[in-house]
């Protein structure tokens, strides 16, 4: 009951302070002071207290769109498993569950900014999708490593599985499959290489284009929702990446919470010594992280 509460706090809690670490990481490495790290927690505190702007041309699908994705984005948490504890919902066959949470909160992310009838989003929902399809077999990949690895098709028991025995066993094969989450783990959060949080151009905007229209609560929804996704799939990673397993529960959750911020720590460095890439390249990239994975599960399964 402790764990469970635990989880349901840190899920609500914590998503926000990951973009804090990054953009404070990243100004560290341009030289400057940069915003404090409890900034996302204002921000949303104030469009909260914000009114909204609604087009004429869009309907309800404008509206429901974030409440949509924030709803399968907090489910989808729920199918996690954290510092090593148990999920709160788990069953065989979870992982379709999860992975297409995610894929049901883009596709109405995606058809709210079509909702408005303007070009510019439309093209930011085109390349969101188009990404996504290369995405999504990369993750699948990895899943069913785990499973193979388990023998088990629930998040809990595939994740909570790896140990320094696992990794001893099959080491090669975790590297290229965390090299490959590590790549989508940036692609779906719109991160550098793949894309610039922080960019208005209108030839280089991917998500950040999609939810232009949206104001007040809706846009504080949707900061919400990508900082709680950028949460779970970094917490999938690390379950991988630290297999340390204490007798302590709070020690765990400690390791834990310790080990999401130093991916916070790590994403900043990268998204401060790269550079965005070019468009064409993208899909060259994801298609590079699929072959690892791929390659992952082959060295697993022979």
């Amino acid at each position: 009951m402790v764990d469970t509460l635990l989880h349901l706090i840190l899920v609500l809690v914590m998503p926000p302070l990951l973009p804090g670490v990054i953009g404070k990481t990243k100004a560290a490495f341009a030289g400057r002071v940069g915003a404090p790290y409890l900034q996302p927690y204002y921000d949303l505190s104030r469009l909260m207290r914000k009114g909204t702007v609604f087009s004429d041309t869009t309907t309800w699908i404008f509206k429901a769109g974030p409440a949509i994705t924030l709803a399968a984005t907090l489910l989808a948490a729920l199918l996690v498993p954290l510092g090593k504890h148990p999920a709160p919902i788990s069953f065989p066959g979870d992982i379709i569950l999860f992975a297409y949470l995610f894929a049901l909160g883009r596709f109405f992310t995606a058809i709210a900014a079509l909702d408005t009838g303007s070009s510019f989003e439309g093209m930011g929902a085109a390349r969101e999708v188009t990404f996504s399809c290369l995405a999504e077999p990369t993750l699948f990949f990895a899943l069913i490593s785990l499973a193979r690895l388990s023998g088990s098709l629930s998040l809990t028991p595939m994740l909570n599985h790896i140990s320094f025995l696992v990794w001893m066993r099959t080491g090669a094969a975790l590297l290229l499959m965390l090299t490959g989450l590590f790549v989508v783990l940036l692609a779906e959060n719109s991160r550098i290489p793949f894309d610039d949080p922080n960019t208005h151009l209108e030839l280089t905007m991917i998500h950040e284009v999609m939810v232009l229209d949206h104001s007040g609560p809706y846009f504080g929804c949707i900061l919400y929702g990508a900082a709680l996704k950028l949460y779970l799939l970094g917490a999938v990673f690390m379950n991988i990446l630290v297999p340390f397993k204490t007798g302590n529960s709070f020690l765990n959750w400690g390791i834990f919470v310790l080990s999401m911020l130093v991916l916070a720590i790590a994403i900043g460095v990268v998204e401060s010594v790269m550079a965005r890439l070019r468009l064409v390249r993208v899909p060259q990239l994801l298609v590079a992280a699929m072959i690892l994975t791929a390659f992952s599960f082959v060295l697993i399964v022979r």
